[in-house]
C-alpha cells in the first residue's frame, strides 16, 4: 500500500507510481512530488521512494526502522528534495521489497544491500539517516564505506545501548510473536481498538508505536515476511535487551558530520542513550524533541529543518556518480508499483 496522504501536511506530495514505460532511469519528478520505483537488486525486487533530481551533487538515504516502511518517510523527503535527491527503501524483509528466505536481515547485511542500490543507481557518496533498527543499518553504512558517507543522522536509534523497552524484548522470545499474531486475528476490532485506546489512554504507547506494532503482526501473517522480521528481530534484540551497542566504536565516525535526534517521550529506546552517543562524539550535535520514538512522523518538519541544517554545512563539492550521471546500467527497469 502506498501512503495514505490524508494523513500528511497539506503541503505533503502525493505518493505516485513510475510510468508504465522501462527506463534506464528514474525521471526528473516534479518539485516535491514523490515516486515509487522498484529495481532488482541480486535477483530480487527492492522497493524504493524518491524525490528531487537524480543527478543533484547531494543525495540523501532514509532508512526506516524494524517493521517500518518507506511511506513514513514521505513529509521528510519531499522537504528534503527541494535541495537534493533523496532515495527511502523499503529494506528486505518490509513494505514493497522481497523477503528472500535466506538473505542476511543483520543491520550489515542491510547496510550491504544499500551500498549495492547506491551502486546500482550511480550514486558515490550519500548523506544517511536512519530510525531505530535503521540508525544501527546507517551507522553499518558508516563503519563499513566510510568513502561513500558524506554525513550521518540518527533518530531514536539502535545499537546505542542495551536498554530496550519490554514489549520488544517480549517480543524476541521464541513462539511469543506468532502466538501474539494469531490472537490477534481472532480478537474482534471493537476490542482491538479499545485496547489501543486503553493504552493511549494510560500513557503506556502513543499511536505511533501502537501502529508500529500493528504492521509487525500484520506482516507475521505471511509465512515469509514472517520469516525475515524474526531473524531481524532477534539479530538486534534479545530477552536481556539490545543484542549490539556500538558506542565502543564511535570514534571511528570522529570526522564524520554527525546529528543526533531523540525523542523525549521515548518509550522503546531512552533518550539517554543519545545524549551519551553525543558526549562521545564532541563534534556532534543534538537535538531532543518532545515526542515519542518517532520523531520523524510526529515532527517531520523540525526532522526536516535539522537534517537540511546539516547538509548546508557540508562542502559544496561535486560527487561524481559511479556510471555516469545518476544512470544506473541498461538493464535496470523501472517498473510501477499499484497501490
Amino acid at each position: 500500500m502506498l501512503p495514505d496522504t490524508r494523513t500528511l501536511p497539506q503541503n505533503a506530495a502525493q505518493v505516485t507510481a513510475t510510468s508504465t514505460t522501462l527506463s534506464p532511469a528514474p525521471p526528473i519528478a516534479d518539485p516535491g512530488e514523490v515516486v515509487r520505483h522498484r529495481v532488482d537488486l541480486h535477483g530480487q525486487p527492492m522497493s524504493f521512494l524518491a524525490a528531487g533530481d537524480p543527478s543533484s551533487p547531494r543525495v540523501v538515504l532514509l532508512v526506516h526502522g524494524l517493521a517500518g516502511r518507506a511511506g513514513a518517510w514521505t513529509p521528510v523527503l519531499t522537504a528534503l528534495s527541494r535541495d537534493a535527491y533523496v532515495l527511502a527503501p523499503d529494506l528486505f524483509g518490509h513494505g514493497e521489497s522481497a523477503a528472500p528466505p535466506y538473505a542476511d536481515y543483520s543491520a550489515g547485511g542491510h547496510a550491504c544491500r544499500l551500498r549495492d542500490l547506491l551502486h546500482l543507481l550511480g550514486h558515490r557518496r550519500v548523506s544517511v539517516v536512519g530510525h531505530s533498527f535503521g540508525g544501527g543499518v546507517a551507522m553499518s553504512f558508516a563503519y563499513q564505506f566510510p568513502e561513500r558517507c558524506e554525513s550521518l543522522t540518527l533518530i531514536s536509534s539502535g545499537g546505542l545501548g542495551p536498554e530496550l523497552s519490554a514489549a520488544l524484548r517480549t517480543a524476541s522470545l521464541p513462539g511469543l510473536a506468532v502466538a501474539a499474531n494469531a490472537l490477534c486475528s481472532v480478537t474482534p476490532g471493537w476490542l482491538g481498538r479499545l485496547a489501543r485506546s486503553g493504552a493511549m489512554a494510560l500513557g503506556m504507547a502513543s499511536a505511533a508505536e501502537i501502529e508500529a506494532v500493528g504492521r509487525a503482526l500484520r506482516a507475521m501473517r505471511e509465512p515469509t515476511r514472517r520469516r525475515a522480521l524474526l531473524h531481524t528481530l532477534r539479530g538486534a534484540v534479545s530477552w536481556s535487551g539490545q543484542c549490539q551497542d556500538a558506542t565502543d566504536r564511535l570514534y571511528l565516525l570522529a570526522g564524520l558530520p554527525t546529528l543526533l535526534i531523540a525523542g523525549e517521550d521515548d518509550r522503546c529506546i531512552p533518550p539517554g542513550h543519545s545524549r551519551r552517543a553525543h558526549e562521545l562524539l564532541p563534534n556532534s550535535r543534538l537535538a531532543v524533541l518532545p515526542t515519542g520514538h518517532f520523531p520523524h512522523t510526529a515532527r517531520p518538519d523540525l526532522v526536516a529543518d535539522l537534517i537540511a541544517g546539516l547538509l548546508a554545512e557540508l562542502p559544496r563539492r561535486a560527487t561524481f556518480p559511479l556510471t555516469g550521471p545518476a544512470t544506473p546500467p541498461p538493464a535496470v527497469g523501472y517498473v510501477p508499483l499499484t497501490a
